[in-house]
């Protein structure tokens, strides 16, 4: 997938708070591997927001309602107007490799505030070998 705005070089620290970006998210943001488990696909996507990966965002959250154009320009948006600052994972639930649906509790930290959320994400077409996709919030703060 293209890259973002975000400008940040594949040698710095990756935004999700794992290893170096180009061996931690940038495989999955360039389409280069699929996430592993549902907390994989929740590290990735909120590395791309923080980077502008507007075409992974897009690719990884399935909104058939809303039109594309529409999606892109709120991404983007979003991805300019917010200084994302760190990532705390709280909690999984399921979301495995062999599992077809999980949960992760996190917390990010942005410039303002904290976001605190609790999302559902499933395997596509049902497939114990389909690609994570994020469903939505179960709980959202902030």
């Amino acid at each position: 997938m293209p890259g973002g705005f975000g400008g940040a070089s594949d040698q710095r620290p990756c935004p999700c708070g794992g290893a170096v970006y180009r061996s931690c998210c940038g495989p999955l943001h360039r389409g280069d591997q699929c996430a592993e488990t549902a907390e994989q696909l929740m590290r990735s996507r909120y590395s791309a927001f923080a980077r502008g990966e507007i075409d992974y965002l897009l690719a990884t959250h399935p909104e058939p309602d809303v039109p594309a154009q529409q999606r892109r320009c709120s991404l983007e948006r979003s991805c300019r107007q917010t200084r994302w600052l760190g990532l705390t994972v709280l909690g999984v639930s399921a979301g495995g490799p062999r599992d077809l649906e999980g949960t992760v509790q996190f917390e990010a930290r942005y410039r303002g505030g904290v976001l605190k959320e609790t999302s559902l994400f499933r395997r596509r077409d049902g497939a114990e070998d389909g690609p994570w996709f994020y469903v939505g919030a179960l709980h959202l703060e902030g």
